[in-house]
């Protein structure tokens, strides 16, 4: 074989393996026996050496220096790309390092969940102390002694950087905070409460829905688990998703969340699987394809209208007299603590809020010990209330004790793109909304297809969207959007 080939063919038995991990943690969240966990620990703690080891490998050099690129097509060249800069990232942290990290991360996961348990945030604080250090350290490596948090950052979304974030971010804070406060200044939407919803009914739904959003169900599967996510590559693509017998949005909207990401995956080109480029452009376009089929086309009027009626058919009457009233419940700006459960208004405040801190964290502006307090604070002065309690505040999410410093941005980065991305489809789509009215997606998500899903990761993140949109990325998008549809739902 060519240089070019041996070395993808490398790359694609990695990948293979990354894949049989991946179905490993999706078993062990959805079907695996409770007793199996150290065993199964075992197992994928030896199948992750391997991977590292293999993207570490001294022959992908080899490999690569035998390539001439200028020989190459535009694929073969992001190929190239994407191989590059995993090695190279991969063999700047000492293996050293790299197992410290490892095994610091799983002692404070541990203590996460302790102290989430117990709701004291100082059962937690030692061991985030010293996953913090190990990130700035790794921080600084991957800089090149530049910014740490930046180098952090790269892990999720190549090209993007603290100074970006400011930008974007410091557009999206004020707005946000002023609708917010118009809105909650009105009356309560009263939503009806006391009515249950048969766990069947609701799964039964919400596959429907799946489908309806672009997932294939002869390339996957759906499981409920306690926090749903999406595994795989090509041909197997797993969902997951929660049930609550209270709240049927929970399943609902979790599940068309998870098929916005499985839709992705199962529709990037199958000549790419299992190949570096074979997978979505980054975790914020990720993103953005799971919020804009959640949010702007599954919570619009018009989605909403045919939604009102089929959970009618499903589950009875819902004590609501209308397809406007159930627009509202399924749109209610309300009072909270907890990111996951954040509305469209709210959620990215929620996320600027842990940036912010995060990032002085990993820069050493901020010290462990007043993390609570600068938390405390920061939600008071975002939000108007204060946090009542650290389960509630500091310790609500598993990512930090995870070391996955640079993460949380990618979340309200999704939401920006998919602001961009909805400007872009509602303009070039004339019956969008008529479609979505008879609960068509049909336009929406070949659009996507079309537009997004089917190049994986040919583009690097920006240039994915702006590819799309044939604009500059901007945060204005998802402000209009937000601003006009709350404006018309609050009467402000």
């Amino acid at each position: 074989m060519d240089p070019f080939s041996n070395l993808m063919a490398y790359v694609k038995d990695t990948r293979s393996l990354e894949y049989l991990a991946e179905i490993l943690e999706w078993d062990q969240a959805a079907k695996m026996p409770h007793s199996a966990i150290e065993q199964r620990a075992d197992s994928l703690g030896a199948l992750t050496s391997v991977i590292h080891d293999r993207h570490k490998s001294s022959l992908i050099g080899e490999m690569l220096a035998k390539i001439d690129t200028a020989k190459l097509s535009l694929e073969e060249k992001a190929q190239i790309r994407e191989i590059k800069r995993s090695f190279e990232r991969a063999n700047k942290i000492p293996s050293k390092l790299e197992r410290t990290i490892e095994e610091t991360t799983a002692r404070a996961n541990i203590a996460w969940e302790q102290a989430l348990k117990a709701n004291d945030f100082q059962k937690f604080k030692p061991e985030l102390e010293k996953v913090i250090q190990l990130k700035r350290e790794q921080g600084v490596i991957l800089s090149s002694g530049g910014n740490p948090y930046d180098g952090l950052l790269e892990d999720y979304e190549v090209g993007m950087t603290s100074e970006n974030l400011d930008v974007f971010f410091g557009d999206l804070k004020p707005r946000l905070n002023k609708l917010r406060d118009q809105i909650l200044a009105k009356e309560e939407f009263q939503a009806p409460s006391g009515k249950k919803y048969s766990k069947e009914k609701q799964i039964k739904l919400a596959k429907e829905l799946a489908g309806l959003f672009g997932y294939d169900f002869d390339r996957g599967r759906i499981d409920t688990v306690t926090h749903p996510f999406c595994v795989g590559a090509g041909n197997d693509v797993r969902l997951t998703t929660r049930v609550d017998e209270q709240d049927p949005f929970n399943c609902l909207y979790s599940t068309i969340h998870e098929a916005g990401h499985g839709s992705y995956e199962q529709n990037i080109d199958q000549k790419f699987c299992l190949t570096p480029i074979g997978k979505g452009s980054s975790f914020g376009v990720h993103e953005s394809q799971s919020r804009i089929c959640e949010n702007q086309l599954g919570r619009s009027r018009e989605f909403a209208g045919w939604l009102y009626q089929r959970m009618k058919d499903v589950f009875g009457e819902i004590g609501l007299s209308s397809s406007d009233e159930f627009y509202c419940w399924i749109n209610q700006v309300k009072k909270g603590y907890i990111r996951t459960e954040a509305d469209e208004v709210q959620y990215n405040l929620h996320i600027i809020l842990r940036y912010e801190l995060e990032k002085l964290l990993i820069t050493g502006s901020l010290d462990v010990d007043d993390l609570e307090d600068a938390w405390n604070q920061k939600f008071l002065e975002y939000f108007g209330y204060p946090v009542e309690s650290p389960k509630d505040g500091v310790l609500q999410d598993v990512h930090w004790s995870l070391g996955l410093f640079g993460y949380f941005p990618t979340y309200a980065l999704g939401n920006v793109y998919a602001g961009c991305l909805y400007e872009t489809m509602n303009k070039q789509i004339d019956d969008l909304g008529s479609s979505l009215a008879k609960g068509n997606t049909t336009s929406a998500t070949k659009w996507l297809r079309e537009n997004i899903h089917q190049f994986g990761a040919l583009r690097e993140p920006r240039e994915t969207i702006e590819w799309a949109t044939g604009a500059t990325i901007s945060s204005t998008y998802l402000l209009d959007y937000l601003e006009n549809k709350f404006t018309e739902i609050y009467s402000l």
